[in-house]
């Protein structure tokens, strides 16, 4: 990670403060805030307070595990949080073929509606 990616990336500053958002949950390590652009009657995004650009830039190391698991772990709380009692669905976007948008490890949390299949 360069530090030019940090400063310029909009959920580095997100986290930071810099620029303000409707946050859902927060903790450590995690913040979760309600998508600018929503695509269901519920739509957050959440993301790891440290800069990791994509999938693609998951380590095997013990930090990037326990950080994911702990993402993934509180996926179901910031649902029941939200009342989305009935389902939901979690996507991450990896990638230009992928339609990753913003260069920072995000999961869009949808809910709200019955989501259709196939996806994309």
């Amino acid at each position: 990670m360069h530090f030019m990616e940090t400063q310029n990336c909009i959920f580095c500053k997100i986290v930071s403060g810099e620029i303000p958002s409707d946050k859902v949950y927060e903790d450590a390590e995690i913040l979760c805030f309600r998508d600018l652009e929503p695509q269901a009657p519920t739509h957050v995004l959440i993301v790891p307070k440290i800069h990791i650009a994509s999938l693609d830039e998951v380590e095997e190391s013990k930090e990037h595990k326990e950080l994911l698991g702990h993402l993934m772990a509180k996926v179901s709380v910031i649902a029941a949080q939200l009342g989305l009692s009935n389902g939901y669905r979690l996507v991450n976007n990896c990638g230009e073929d992928g339609m990753q948008s913003v260069k920072h490890l995000h999961f869009h949390l949808l809910g709200g509606r019955a989501m259709g299949w196939p996806p994309g």
